[in-house]
C-alpha cells in the first residue's frame, strides 16, 4: 500500500520528535549532574594536551603577529621569505614566552611566596593589636551591652574567618603546585600543538572554512565565518589589550608602592595587576583585600593606598585603558556585573575573566536578530525611539 506523506504534517512530526529527545537528554543531565560532570571531566582530560595547545596558540599567536608585522616583514620579502618569516616568528615567540617565565620564577614567585608565608604568620599577631585597639577606643565610649556583645560577636567571626582562611591558603598553594606539577607532560604537549598550530595556521583556518561551506548554504556559511571573526575579534581585542593593560597598571602600582613604602609592596601589585583583567568592577576586587593587607601593618597607610589606586585607576580609566582598548565593550555596567555574576558562578575566575567578551558577543547576536526583525517590520532601531 503506497503510503502519501504529507509534508507538512512530516515535518511537524519530526520537530516534535527531536523536542522529545532533547527533553529527555536535559532531563537525564539534570537528574545525574555529578555523574554528567565526570563523564565530561573524563573526556576532556583526554582532549587537555589539544586544548591547552589551542588556547596557548591563540595567546601566543598575538606576539607572533607582532614579531611578523612590525619587525621580520622590514627586514626580509614577505613574498620570497613567508616559511623563514613564520619560523623565525615562532622562535622569537617562544623565546620570549620562556623569558618572562624565567623571569616571573626567578624574581616574582620566590618574593611572593615569601610575603603570603610572612602575612600567614603575622595576621594573629596584626588582629590581636586590632582588637586591644578597639577595645581601648570602645571603653572611652558608652555602648549598650548588647549592642557591644553583637559588635564583638561579628568582629571575632570575622577574625575566625580570616585566620581560617589564611591557615588553608598555603595548603592549597601548595595542592596548586603539585596540581601544576602533574600537569607538566599535557603543558608539554600542548606547548608542541600550539607550534604546529602556529607554523600551519593559515592552513588549519582554510580547511575549517572548507568544511563550514562543504556543509552549509553559502548564506549560512557567511554568517558562520562572519560570526567566527566577530568573536575573534571581541576576544583578541579585549584578552591582549586587557593583559597588556593590566602588566602596565602592575607595574605602575610597584613603582608607586615602593616610593611611598608600602608593606607587601610585590603582593599587592601583584594583587592588583591579576585582578585588572577582569573589567569594571576588577580594581575593586583586588583593591579590597589588598587594603586590608596594607591596613593590618599600618591603618594609615591602608587609607592612603586607597587613595593611591584610586588615582592609578582613573589614569588607567581616561588615559591608559582607551590608548590600548580602544573604544568601549559597548554594553552598558549593569549586563558587565550581570555577566561577572553569572559567569563567575559557573566557571569561577576564568569565568570573570572570558564572561564579558563572551557576552558581548551573544549581546552583538541578539542585537543583529532585533534589528533585522526591525528593519522588515519597518520600525526604527534606537532605543530612545521606544521611551
Amino acid at each position: 500500500m503506497k503510503v502519501n506523506w504529507n509534508t507538512k504534517y512530516t515535518t511537524i512530526a519530526v520537530y516534535a520528535f527531536i523536542v522529545a529527545v532533547l527533553s529527555i537528554v536535559f532531563y537525564l543531565i539534570a537528574s545525574e549532574v555529578s555523574l554528567f560532570k565526570i563523564q565530561v571531566n573524563k573526556y576532556l582530560s583526554i582532549f587537555q594536551p589539544i586544548i591547552t595547545g589551542c588556547i596557548m596558540a591563540y595567546l601566543f599567536n598575538f606576539i607572533l603577529e607582532f614579531f611578523e608585522k612590525w619587525i621580520l616583514s622590514k627586514l626580509f620579502s614577505v613574498d620570497k621569505n613567508k616559511k623563514l618569516i613564520r619560523i623565525i616568528g615562532i622562535i622569537l615567540t617562544y623565546l620570549v614566552v620562556a623569558l618572562l617565565f624565567y623571569l616571573f620564577l626567578k624574581f616574582v614567585l620566590p618574593q611572593l611566596i615569601s610575603s603570603i608565608m610572612g602575612l600567614v604568620n603575622d595576621i594573629p599577631g596584626y588582629f590581636t593589636a586590632i582588637t586591644n585597639k578597639i577595645n581601648e577606643i570602645t571603653s572611652d565610649f558608652y555602648i549598650d551591652e548588647a549592642y557591644y556583645d553583637i559588635i564583638l560577636s561579628k568582629w571575632n567571626e570575622f577574625v575566625e574567618y580570616i585566620i581560617g582562611f589564611a591557615t588553608d591558603l598555603v595548603p592549597k598553594l601548595g595542592n596548586l603546585t603539585k596540581t601544576i606539577i602533574s600537569s607538566i607532560w599535557n603543558i608539554v604537549l600542548g606547548i608542541i600543538v600550539s607550534i604546529y598550530l602556529l607554523l600551519d595556521k593559515e592552513r588549519f583556518k582554510a580547511l575549517s572554512k572548507k568544511i563550514v561551506v562543504s556543509i552549509f548554504s553559502e548564506k549560512n556559511a557567511n554568517r558562520i565565518m562572519e560570526l567566527v571573526r566577530r568573536i575573534d575579534h571581541i576576544f583578541g581585542r579585549f584578552l591582549s589589550g586587557k593583559i597588556l593593560d593590566s602588566t602596565i597598571i602592575g607595574i605602575l602600582t610597584f613603582i608607586v608602592l615602593k616610593i611611598v613604602n608600602m608593606p607587601y609592596v610585590l603582593l599587592v601589585s601583584f594583587i592588583v595587576g591579576i585582578t585588572n583583567i577582569i573589567p569594571f568592577f576588577g580594581p575593586f576586587i583586588g583593591a579590597i583585600p589588598s587594603f586590608f593587607i596594607i591596613f593590618f601593618v599600618s591603618p594609615v597607610k591602608g587609607f592612603w593606598f586607597l587613595v593611591i589606586i584610586l588615582i592609578i585607576q582613573q589614569i588607567d580609566g581616561n588615559i591608559i585603558g582607551p590608548k590600548i582598548l580602544g573604544d568601549s565593550l559597548g554594553i552598558s555596567a549593569f549586563w558587565i556585573l550581570f555577566s561577572l555574576l553569572v559567569a563567575g558562578k559557573l566557571f569561577g575566575l576564568v569565568g570573570m575573566v572570558v564572561g564579558v567578551p563572551l557576552f558581548v558577543f551573544i549581546y552583538s547576536i541578539i542585537k543583529d536578530v532585533v534589528e533585522y526583525r526591525l528593519d522588515k517590520k519597518g520600525l526604527p532601531r534606537d532605543t530612545e525611539e521606544y521611551y
